[in-house]
């Protein structure tokens, strides 16, 4: 099901949405079953079966209706930020911020159920459901190749495969930041309520991950050993 096609949503279509979305993030996409959904959502099953067909179809309503318009969002503030700069490469840390600011300003959602989202995607990076996390991925393929050509432009002495590398780490950092709630806010001491702040978040996860793209590239393990016994032979 192509939840794009469905503009607006239905008022019984958004309360199903509603309550998968916490029931999932609650108790997993195979712990939440139709009876659970149907109760909380105060609907019954042909109410289901009409709007989205089956669960695997709602399952992938419940990530479009949050994510298709979140990464058109950034790739139109990518598309803005390449036209302001005249074709000039970006660096790093702006295409960063393109990308990691509109997940981390969902953490503030907490009225409209984008903090439940949050942690529900962080659900599917464990979750053994793998037709999940290529769903995941399909929906995320569009902008992350369009962000992966702005950061092969602004890093043009990266080699591509170093690029790829580092692109992985920090997506992975991204999905845990916004997952490991519990740890944030051990991480914030004194102030449990910057764990929640975009702001702050932003700034701390751009300097981290802007950092690790402009690191050193290492020397390959082979490569060393060759190094060492230059010197040695010298």
């Amino acid at each position: 099901m192509n939840l794009r096609a469905i503009k607006p949503l239905h008022e019984t279509q958004t309360r199903i949405l509603d309550a998968a979305e916490e029931l999932f993030m609650q108790h997993g996409f195979e712990g939440a079953s139709m009876r659970m959904l149907t109760a909380r959502a105060g609907v019954n099953l042909a109410a289901i079966n009409y709007h989205f067909g089956s669960k695997d179809a709602l399952v992938e309503a419940v990530f479009r209706r949050r994510l298709d318009p979140e990464n058109a969002e950034r790739i139109a503030e990518l598309d803005r930020l390449e036209k302001a700069s005249g074709g000039a490469p970006l660096a790093p840390a702006t295409i960063i911020r393109a990308f990691v600011g509109t997940s981390l300003r969902m953490i503030q959602d907490e009225k409209k159920g984008g903090r439940n989202f949050i942690r529900l995607l962080g659900r599917t990076y464990t979750d053994p459901a793998k037709r999940i996390r290529a769903l995941i991925g399909q929906l995320y393929a569009p902008a992350m190749a369009r962000f992966k050509d702005a950061f092969a432009k602004a890093l043009p002495e990266l080699p591509r495969e170093e690029l790829v590398w580092r692109l992985h780490f920090m997506f992975g950092t991204l999905s845990y930041t916004l997952a490991a709630t519990d740890t944030l806010e051990l991480i914030a001491g004194c102030k449990p309520e910057d764990r929640y702040d975009a702001a702050v978040l932003e700034s701390r996860l751009t300097a981290f991950l802007a950092a690790g793209l402009l690191a050193p590239v290492p020397q390959r393990t082979g490569q060393r050993a060759t190094d060492e016994s230059v010197k040695q032979a010298a």
